[in-house]
């Protein structure tokens, strides 16, 4: 007697480690084969005597709306867009970078992706993220000790007189966890920006921001307490949005390679930038 299985089911049989997701993968990347043809439906039936193949992994493109930088076999890097969080919160799981990058590196047959650090859901620009959990380590002990160079652009309200200077204050969190600077130095953790100018008009400037510390909020609250909020940084008291997004952007960022050469990868800030 004919006894026929679900697609859904053979793949399970012939790949007994991989998991629903991965086998979900492969169907709608159009690399299940039964008898030649592409199927992409895991409930299609397939008999005993139906062959079922595994094309091999087809060089997708990185996931909307990320950008890739640079992937080799220890890291990958990407540019993030604004309004896409790093990783996930209670109120978004699915939708993030480390959800996006994540599926499609295991969907090509690579391996788990670790976060190595993170941008605020209204910043865009470079991120980093180990392959391993022994590269991930690595990196990170270069960002606990300050050592790699992470670079931003910012446009701000109004004009910076001094074309260049260094930001340090004290970082606590509110009620509202938003991070704010300390009235009293002695309090919250140590922030240190360092920047110069690069443009300035009328009631903005355009800044480089280099960060000696890394504490999430730095540069937004930092500019706030100075009178020159990001442009289109509601959260933290700008009067203006033209661009309809902060004007945070992660352009630059370098660190030792795993494999101990310098490496420095870039992302022009986007043009409305000198615009807005």
């Amino acid at each position: 007697m004919r006894q026929d299985l679900r697609l859904r089911e053979r793949l399970r049989a012939l790949y007994p480690k991989t998991s629903g997701r991965r086998l979900k993968q492969w169907l709608d990347g159009a690399r299940v084969r039964v008898n030649g043809v592409v199927v992409s439906r895991g409930d299609a039936p397939v008999g005993p005597a139906d062959r079922v193949d595994l094309d091999a992994a087809a060089p997708a493109a990185v996931p909307a709306p990320l950008r890739l930088v640079h992937e080799d076999e220890h890291l990958v890097v990407v540019d993030k867009p604004p309004g896409l969080l790093t990783i996930a919160t209670e109120a978004e799981r699915e939708r993030t970078v480390y959800r996006l990058l994540g599926d499609w590196v295991r969907a090509r047959g690579g391996p788990r992706i670790f976060v190595v650090h993170r941008l605020d859901r209204e910043t865009s620009g470079l991120l980093v993220f180990a392959k391993s959990l022994e590269v991930k380590r690595a990196l990170q002990a270069q960002f606990n000790a300050r050592t790699p160079e992470r670079v931003y652009v910012a446009r701000v309200e109004g004009v910076v007189r001094e074309p260049q200077g260094t930001l340090t204050s004290s970082l606590v969190e509110d009620r509202a966890l938003r991070v704010r600077t300390a009235r009293d130095g002695r309090h919250g953790k140590e922030a240190i920006t360092r920047y110069r100018v690069l443009e300035r008009s009328r009631g903005a400037t355009l800044l480089e921001l280099a960060l000696v510390t890394g504490r999430r909020g730095q540069i937004r609250a930092q500019l706030a307490a100075r009178g020159h909020p990001i442009v289109g940084d509601r959260a933290y008291g700008s009067r203006r949005d033209p661009l309809g997004r902060v004007c945070l952007h992660a352009t630059r960022l370098g660190f030792i390679h795993p494999t101990g050469r310098r490496v420095v990868f870039e992302s022009p800030p986007p043009s409305g930038f000198r615009r807005a």
